[in-house]
């Protein structure tokens, strides 16, 4: 750990002045010569500098599983820097440093404080370090929170912002434990009004009670019942005063006991005041005038089972930032291990392998290569190849914006990338693998169900909505295409179609569902495709609906070659461009 000292009145929201500060930091890995490979690591609520090992024999950090050579955010390429927050118990400025003025430790007399404030304390420490822009701001929790204000309050000086399992603001129900934790400390007899630092007993039990408290918030029903259910009258042997009848009380006392060994009592009221007064927005237009100014590129992550900072909160931000027409990345990691999941081993692959694809994620890198005019059975589209993105690209007018729902892993969108201009690309894909090397390509690609309405997304705000080879396993079609004209000036939709001669005489000759490999590679009861359009069908359901069909390309993908004589027979894909008429 290392330590500077700012000789000079630190200014906070609220007004008042601390008249000089410290910081304790640590960093990891080399800064290069350009000074542009630092990257800033915000620590949660009961965090400090240590986010890794130095060494073998280096005790743990609290992120060893990310931050290290090799890593997810890997310090043989970044320069990481992690320093304990303002308020904070272990080496900066907070309630157990020493007020100048008085020669006393602050204690309850430390001021409000809030999370601009501590990120005010950190540009003091980047600018100590020399250091301008970072190459990422990353934080979970109450480090999102930093790593938000980061990002809209220095817009030239964070290339890219990660943030994980946070929130815009706490929920009310976040907050009531965190009044209830700090009542606990309050209240407690030895509490001595937060001057307990020269005194022979301090506030142990008030502290531990709210970190049993805050422990729970931390994890999941499900981590709960698969840790204490089989053993619930087996618990620990602990020294405790608090109850341990049952497995999961002495596990809470022993929480709670270690954390009283490692925690200052007016830190977790300080810091838990500055989470709870965090408040970036509720509504979208308050999100979208936050994030206007921003330039980064994004990365929110969330976990299913996380009720503190539930996944609806991410998407809160996710929202706001596309409506600002902000370049973002989204996925929700399904996990069983609640708020905690970004800091346990269980679900690293995924929310290790986005941060890991989100850092290393090159423009250049090229897109996939455009199909051959080779024929044969290899280029069908029955075996998986993508052979309508080629028709596509042409459909697309040049420099036009495009949202691509259903987009796998970025096959189209890395190919419009290639044919350069700035026009604005995005996905919407449900698999988390898939959106992982999207985000990988340096594609942005939110994780959205089709299912549901494209709330996230204004009116008009693309050119041309694809939905491609996705049309047939989407269960609210109707919906989904107004959306996609909604959303889009024009909507471009390729299907299989399930007219094709070779369906119909697998139907009509063997008397059984049609099977074949790629798309048609499952059996009936398994299969994802829930609908089965003709041709003749989406021209009926176009007719129908108000809405003009601009362009029809229909393919053999088998031969190569379009086809024009009896498309609904002769076709196995078919491509549409439409609109909706005015």
């Amino acid at each position: 750990m290392q330590q500077v000292t700012f000789n000079r009145p630190f200014r906070l929201e609220s007004g008042i002045e601390l008249p000089h500060v410290s910081v304790a930091y640590e960093t990891f890995g080399e800064l290069n010569p350009d000074r542009s490979n630092a990257v800033l690591v915000c620590h949660a609520l009961t965090g400090d500098s240590h986010v890794a090992q130095h060494h073998a024999a280096d005790r743990a950090g609290w992120w060893d599983l990310v931050v290290g050579p090799g890593k997810a955010i890997d310090t043989g390429r970044f320069f990481v820097i992690c320093s304990n927050i303002l308020g904070g118990c272990r080496g900066t400025t907070g309630p157990n440093s020493v007020d100048a003025r008085t020669g006393v430790p602050f204690g309850a007399d430390f001021p409000v404080i809030t999370v601009t404030d501590m990120v005010e304390l950190q540009r003091w420490l980047i600018d100590h370090l020399a250091i301008q822009s970072l190459a990422a701001v990353v934080g979970g929790s109450l480090g999102g929170h930093q790593a938000m204000v980061w990002a809209t309050r220095y817009p030239d000086r964070v290339e890219h912002a990660i943030l994980l399992a946070t929130s815009p603001r706490l929920t009310s129900q976040a907050m009531a434990f965190d009044v209830i934790g700090r009542n606990a400390i309050l209240r407690d007899p030895n509490f001595h009004s937060g001057q307990y630092y020269d005194k022979s007993s301090r506030p142990e039990v008030g502290l531990a009670l709210a970190r049993m408290l805050g422990h729970i918030t931390y994890l999941s029903r499900e981590s709960m019942t698969s840790k204490f259910d089989a053993t619930r009258l087996s618990p620990r042997d602990v020294t405790t005063e608090f109850e341990k009848i049952f497995s999961v009380g002495s596990y809470l006392a022993h929480q709670g006991h270690k954390f009283v060994e490692r925690f200052d009592a007016n830190s977790y009221v300080t810091i838990t005041r500055a989470m709870d007064l965090f408040d970036i927005g509720d509504t979208p237009e308050k999100l979208l005038a936050c994030f206007a100014a921003t330039s980064c590129r994004w990365l929110v992550v969330s976990f299913s089972s996380d009720w503190l900072f539930p996944p609806e909160q991410s998407r809160q931000i996710v929202h706001g930032l596309i409506a600002a027409a902000k370049s973002v990345s989204y996925s929700e990691i399904s996990s069983s291990y609640g708020h905690d999941a970004f800091l346990l081993a269980d679900d690293l692959s995924g929310y290790g392998g986005l941060i890991e694809g989100f850092l290393r994620a090159d423009d250049s890198v090229e897109a996939p290569p455009a199909r051959s005019a080779t024929t044969g059975a290899t280029t069908s589209i029955f075996a998986g190849d993508r052979l309508d993105h080629d028709l596509i690209l042409e459909l697309i007018p040049s420099q036009a914006s495009v949202l691509d729902l259903g987009c796998g892993e970025g096959e189209l969108l890395s190919r419009l990338r290639a044919q350069g201009g700035s026009r604005r690309l995005v996905g919407v894909e449900v698999s988390e693998a898939a959106i992982r090397q999207a985000v990988r390509r340096g594609l942005d690609v939110v994780q959205f169900d089709l299912a549901r309405p494209l709330e996230a997304f204004g009116d008009r705000q693309f050119d041309v909505v694809v939905l491609s080879q996705t049309l047939q396993s989407v269960s609210q079609t109707e919906q989904v295409i107004d959306e996609m004209l909604r959303v889009g000036r024009w909507g471009l939709v390729s299907f299989p179609n399930f007219a094709y001669h070779k369906l119909r005489r697998m139907l009509f000759e063997q008397g059984r569902s049609p099977k074949g490999t790629g798309i048609y590679s499952y059996d009936w009861h398994n299969t994802p495709n829930c609908r089965f359009p003709s041709i003749l069908d989406f021209q009926d359901f176009c007719r129908g609906r108000n809405i003009r069909v601009e362009r029809q390309v229909y393919l053999d993908t088998e031969t190569d070659r379009r086809i024009t004589d009896d498309p609904n027979l002769n076709a196995d894909v078919a491509i549409f461009l439409i609109t909706r008429e005015k």
